[in-house]
């Protein structure tokens, strides 16, 4: 019950700050100009990303790393697109979701004192989505003279399926 009493403080307390925030914006125009323009808009997505990671840590929910790390990574891609222009890069950069993921999960089995999991299952999500993002990259330049070698990521992957499929039997 305390725990889940922490949880509400802090995110009432984040709401307050970001309602705060919002109300400055309204009423100082210089403010308004830095806080949401053309350049700087995925930035809020990103401190969303950041607030979810407050409420990990500060609540301690280690669940609660997997939306922090999905949320602020594709606000991450959306900055760097959006000051690039390079909005066409989504065609390959969602493969990036499945590595954002693994990320959270990491973090997460890390906040719970698991190394082996956070290795594991974390870690096999990342390696996915780098196959993926090299494979889908490839077709569309992204990747450039390395493209030729994302099969090896494959050869990875099916190594550490074959070992996880013999490690669990023993």
């Amino acid at each position: 019950m305390a725990s889940q009493n922490r949880g509400r403080i802090i995110w009432g307390l984040l709401l307050v700050f970001f309602g705060l925030y919002l109300l400055a914006v309204q009423f100082f125009p210089a403010l308004r100009g830095f806080a949401i323009n053309q350049d700087t808009w995925p930035l809020l997505i990103v401190a969303l990303g950041v607030a979810f990671l407050l409420v990990a840590l500060l609540a301690w929910r280690p669940v609660w790393m997997i939306p922090a790390a999905i949320v602020g990574g594709i606000g991450a891609i959306l900055f760097w697109q959006n000051l690039t222009g390079n909005w066409t890069s989504w065609a390959y950069l969602w493969t990036w979701i499945p590595g954002l993921i693994g990320i959270g999960v990491a973090l997460m089995y890390l906040m719970q004192g698991n190394l082996r999991q956070a290795i594991v299952q974390g870690g096999a999500l990342i390696l996915l989505s780098l196959a993926a993002f090299l494979l889908v990259g490839s077709f569309y330049g992204a990747i450039g003279m390395y493209a030729q070698y994302w099969p090896l990521l494959l050869i990875l992957l099916g190594v550490i399926v074959l070992a996880q499929a013999f490690w669990r039997r023993a």
